[in-house]
């Protein structure tokens, strides 16, 4: 017996959630698949919903019929302040706005290690270390953050908050090797997340289970999320193709990576 009726899954077109489409199949009779752009695959157990996310009407309606949300849309990386505010923080408002008018309970939103990107990756934070983020995107992800705690304390609307490092098909670089979550472990997550007797609101961080440990993840151990996969079968071959970063690089030095070194997006000429 399927766990909800109806789960909405925004960005379902993305990478993460072209993964999470067949990976969270088996938790709802429909998933409903939101993107901008109509799917031409759709299987029997998903229906779409094509809008974009800066339309709070569309987005409202989108909404209806659901008992559940799976929020991964919005601008994946950084970018212009313009496209921030008009899919990610706009965006996500209208998404809690319809689950507040719908009477959708749980959310499990797509946040990221760049919400808190400029701490030092020896200071090993916990899931409630202060916000630092590191680019125009981090602070959307800190608005989500915040809004969905708003929207905990005041409308009862339960968020796991998953702040995902570095999802791909492989790691390609030695950060990777630490920051690294996989496929696999990322549907493990959003499982997590959607079946836990409880979430009220939560931060997780989003990692597999690598050999090397930069954060401290124990805040969110009561949703039950036991990664099952690590990075050492690539550590070889990225360590050969990679030289020793430089210690004292931001891009070494913070949780962030390449992102703590960028500049401001409205600032680009090309």
């Amino acid at each position: 017996m399927p766990e909800y009726e109806r789960i909405l899954l925004t960005g379902a077109a993305g990478r993460l959630g072209s993964v999470l489409r067949t990976g969270l199949a088996p938790l709802a009779s429909k998933i409903r698949l939101a993107a901008r752009e109509p799917f031409i695959d759709l299987k029997p157990n998903e229906e779409e919903a094509v809008f974009d996310l800066a339309d709070m009407e569309a987005t409202i309606a989108a909404v209806k019929g659901c008992d559940a949300i799976v929020h991964f849309g919005g601008a994946p990386l950084e970018s212009p302040w313009q496209v921030i505010l008009d899919s990610s923080i706009r965006g996500s408002y209208h998404i809690y706005e319809g689950a507040r008018k719908h009477g959708v309970k749980r959310v499990v939103y797509a946040s990221s290690v760049h919400a808190v990107g400029f701490h030092e990756v020896e200071a090993h934070i916990g899931v409630d270390a202060p916000v630092r983020p590191d680019s125009l995107y981090g602070v959307s992800k800190n608005f989500v953050e915040s809004l969905s705690r708003l929207y905990w304390d005041k409308f009862g609307i339960e968020t796991a908050c998953l702040r995902i490092f570095s999802s791909f098909d492989a790691p390609t670089d030695r950060r990777h090797l630490w920051s690294f979550l996989t496929y696999a472990d990322c549907v493990r997550l959003v499982e997590a997340s959607l079946t836990a007797p409880r979430v009220g609101h939560t931060i997780s961080f989003g990692m597999s289970e690598n050999k090397i440990k930069t954060v401290d993840n124990s805040g969110a151990n009561h949703l039950g999320y036991t990664p099952l996969d690590n990075t050492e079968a690539y550590r070889a071959e990225v360590e050969a193709k990679t030289s020793m970063p430089d210690p004292n690089a931001l891009a070494t030095k913070f949780l962030g990576g390449y992102f703590c070194e960028l500049g401001h997006p409205d600032d680009r000429t090309d």
